[in-house]
């Protein structure tokens, strides 16, 4: 497969890493404005850095849009004329609907919209997927690059922001709950190192452990809450303290933040 990447920031970047540790492109075309910045990928077996985006798509079969939301119109006008029948277009542009591409491209060309994370760098994404009528004739296509990317499935279009939220932005949002563990094992007199090596190591263990049981939370929790004991006071308080409550509110407030950009 020769895949090319439109846009080369945080998250094209993320993807092209995936792709290069994972092997699993025959040719990757990777795009940016100043490819001078793209220096650590240089000499990668079978990668090309490009300015010109005409040039990626045109040797490439999968096309990876990786844009900011408000250069992406931009971008696909300026390349539409080289994009054929035969292209597979995969949208990871926040907010941008298959409807709103196929005005540009045309209702014959397979789209697909894939939401992933950065975590797609060390082939550990969560990636949501959706597409057009005529891009669902090549959705396993996108599958091919994303579950060798990390863990993929699909949903409806009308459900991409909210698991943009849950898996895109979720990243920031683990992180900020590994730092305050990692404060709190700080303040009971551990040093930092420690302290964060113990809650990440802890964190991708109950991770690993739900995806292993295919339990609910609740039981694994209920196999470590003895009666009178410290974990379940433990508990109690950060649920006192608004835990749940909390996070569930930050959710639907970034929702809210994105369904207004992408309005805008």
């Amino acid at each position: 497969m020769k895949i090319a990447i439109i846009g080369a920031g945080n998250l094209g970047l993320a993807i092209a890493k995936g792709i290069i540790n994972n092997k699993s492109a025959q040719a990757l075309y990777i795009t940016k404005r100043n490819i001078n910045t793209l220096k650590e990928l240089e000499g990668a077996k079978d990668v090309f850095l490009t300015s010109d985006n005409k040039e990626a798509i045109k040797n490439s079969d999968s096309i990876i849009f990786a844009v900011q939301p408000r250069h992406l119109e931009e971008v696909l006008n300026q390349c539409k004329e080289v994009i054929t029948e035969g292209h597979t277009l995969i949208s990871t542009v926040t907010g941008f609907s298959t409807g709103k591409i196929e005005k540009i491209v045309g209702e014959d060309r397979s789209i697909i919209r894939a939401m992933p994370n950065t975590a797609i760098s060390i082939n550990q994404s969560m990636t949501c997927i959706c597409a057009n009528q005529k891009g669902k004739e090549r959705i396993n296509l996108a599958f091919d690059i994303f579950n060798q990317l990390g863990h993929s499935i699909e949903i409806p279009e009308e459900q991409m922001q909210a698991a943009t939220v849950i898996c895109a932005s979720g990243i920031a949002f683990w992180m900020r709950l590994i730092r305050a563990t990692t404060q709190g094992a700080i303040e009971l007199g551990f040093e930092s190192k420690e302290a964060l090596e113990m809650s990440v190591h802890t964190c991708l263990g109950a991770a690993r452990l739900l995806i292993s049981s295919h339990s609910h939370p609740e039981q694994e929790i209920d196999k470590v809450t003895t009666p009178g004991g410290c974990t379940i006071a433990g508990l109690n308080e950060m649920e006192h303290q608004g835990l749940s409550s909390s996070i569930i509110k930050g959710l639907i407030t970034s929702y809210n933040k994105i369904s207004q950009i992408a309005k805008n």
